[in-house]
């Protein structure tokens, strides 16, 4: 059995860096050494004052420590490790333009009234197991010792549950949303014989190995827009398709 220290440095970037702010941000919480309200999000402030930080700092505050505190942790460190080491596996600077674009889209859902929220961690953290969810949805879930379900019917059902305990349904729906959206962009969409508009940008793959940071895949692109495919040869045409290492069987 490895230690907490050997399990944490196994754990890939960008969840492992993401994980360990929330913790660092609720622990300076408790600790008195931050004030929640400086770094939440607030639309006239980050324009009339130019407090851009807040665009960033709201989405490292999961709540004071408490049970949802550390479910929200485990959903990090279960849910956006398995996607960084498995669908996003060697590639590092796809899944960090992932999590960029969700938390873009969160900002803009956000700033519809209905949606106005001063901390969006938690619809960042349903956006990153709706998005599992999709890429692994025969997988069998236990919840609670109560139930077994679909992997494919779990954000659902987590949202059916915090609405049972009274919470509001609103930071999962917009996660749920967020997710939706980058999934039908970079999936289902170019499935369909659509262009990947959303293919991340070649100065994130440099900076990411200009970091050293995780392990890139090399690719090459055939031409403007297209997306972009390993350097591997590419496998004899079959009844499906083949997408980020899964295959995709499409209707006759």
């Amino acid at each position: 059995m490895s230690s907490p220290g050997e399990f944490y440095n196994s754990l890939p970037p960008v969840s492992k860096a993401y994980g360990t702010l929330c913790l660092l941000t609720t622990a300076a919480y408790h600790l008195g050494l931050l004030n929640p309200l400086y770094i939440a999000l607030h639309f006239p402030l980050v324009f009339s004052h130019f407090q851009v930080w807040r665009l960033i700092t709201n989405f490292f505050f999961l709540g004071k420590f408490s049970i949802n505190f550390g479910i929200r942790l485990l959903m990090i460190a279960r849910y956006g490790v398995q996607l960084e080491n498995g669908p996003f596996d060697k590639r590092t600077a796809d899944f960090l333009w992932m999590m960029i674009f969700g938390a873009f889209s969160l900002l803009v859902l956000s700033a519809i009234q209905w949606f106005s929220s001063p901390f969006l961690g938690v619809p960042m953290v349903f956006m990153l197991l709706y998005v599992w969810s999709r890429e692994f949805p025969n997988a069998q879930v236990n919840i609670y010792g109560l139930v077994t379900l679909k992997a494919f019917y779990l954000p659902w059902a987590m949202l059916a549950l915090d609405v049972l305990f009274g919470a509001s349904p609103l930071p999962d729906l917009m996660g749920i949303i967020a997710g939706h959206l980058y999934y039908f962009l970079t999936v289902l969409h170019p499935l369909a014989g659509g262009r990947n508009i959303l293919k991340t940008p070649m100065w994130l793959h440099r900076l990411v190995a200009h970091w050293a940071t995780g392990r890139q895949q090399a690719y090459t692109y055939s031409s403007p827009g297209a997306r972009p495919t390993s350097a591997a040869p590419a496998p004899a045409p079959g009844p499906g398709v083949a997408f980020r290492g899964r295959s995709y069987r499409l209707n006759q």
